[in-house]
């Protein structure tokens, strides 16, 4: 099996688990690093944004910081710490439900044959701007909701806005996040908001691949554990032969693994750890995934020769 349909299949049967998962009993908690949107009727876990953000605002409250909700959110906590230590940016790239409607998007795209647009490596810096403000949002905004400079629905700041919030929930048949909240001006300004960014994403996400991703404050959290983190990409500067298929291939058009001619380590705010580049680089060993000191898959002539062969 290529690693490619490993990845499909693992990205389906985490779709399944994640967004209906709670109808058959699953309940894998709120320190998922993804995202898995808790809007979603009985889903089988969700995304640590909105945890933190809860979390945060509690912090405000002394009572409730001294007690068990201090507790329970030092739990979560360590369990995403964990989870991204494990597994780093597998989530973004193997687990993530709003990810894999992304790649449908994509195919979608692709069997119209409409050209794909690509981000330039001259905005990464503006993206990885916007990824961290919008962490700054989660963290800040919160507690000023909580001690009532902010109206209530500053609770969640981030979640009233997000994306998912809206897409994911139609795949169980939920839409009243389709809808203006009338209940009051902030509501009412929040869904708006929500419409236009919800927009705007669906049309990002068609004609560029994983396009939400290169915004989602979550990767930014995840990639700010990268240091400790056990299964990372790795490159052997010496094998490669600068042929450029790693940059070609990449759904966030990463230039620096390509460019990397020195370290082992390629490090990317934007990585996903998709393993793409690794499936395509033709040089032996020049490309790989690695958990701890254990290899789990390396580039290879044979390898790309081979899936260039299956239908």
């Amino acid at each position: 099996m290529s690693l490619a349909r490993l990845r499909l299949g693992i990205q389906h049967i985490s779709f399944l688990v994640l967004m209906y998962g709670g109808r058959v009993g699953i309940r894998l908690g709120s320190a998922l690093p993804c995202f898995s949107c808790p809007f979603v009727p009985n889903c089988g876990g969700y995304c640590y944004l909105m945890g933190l953000q809860g979390y945060i605002g509690f912090g405000m409250n002394f009572t409730l910081m001294l007690g068990f909700g201090a507790l329970q959110a030092l739990g979560w906590f360590a369990l995403f710490c964990l989870l991204t230590t494990l597994f780093g940016k597998i989530w973004c790239g193997w687990v993530c439900p709003f990810g894999l409607v992304q790649d449908w998007l994509t195919s979608v795209r692709r069997f119209l044959r409409i050209r794909a647009r690509r981000f330039t490596p001259e905005g990464e810096g503006k993206r990885t701007t916007v990824r961290y403000a919008l962490l700054a949002c989660i963290v800040i905004i919160p507690p000023l909701a909580t001690v009532g400079v902010l109206h209530e629905d500053f609770y969640l700041p981030f979640c009233n806005i997000c994306p998912g919030k809206s897409i994911l929930p139609l795949f169980a048949g939920e839409t009243r996040y389709l809808a203006l909240n009338l209940d009051n001006a902030v509501s009412l300004c929040f869904s708006a908001a929500l419409m236009i960014v919800m927009g705007i994403t669906l049309t990002g996400m068609f004609f560029k691949e994983r396009f939400f991703c290169a915004f989602c404050p979550l990767l930014t959290l995840i990639h700010l554990l990268e240091p400790v983190t056990l299964l990372r990409l790795v490159k052997e500067p010496e094998a490669c032969v600068g042929c450029g298929n790693c940059a070609r291939v990449c759904p966030m058009d990463i230039e620096a693994v390509y460019k990397e001619k020195k370290s082992s380590s390629v490090r990317s705010g934007e990585c996903l750890d998709c393993g793409r580049c690794a499936e395509s680089c033709p040089s032996e060993s020049a490309l790989g995934l690695k958990f701890f000191r254990l290899k789990l898959f390396s580039s290879s002539r044979a390898y790309v020769s081979k899936m260039g062969r299956e239908p």
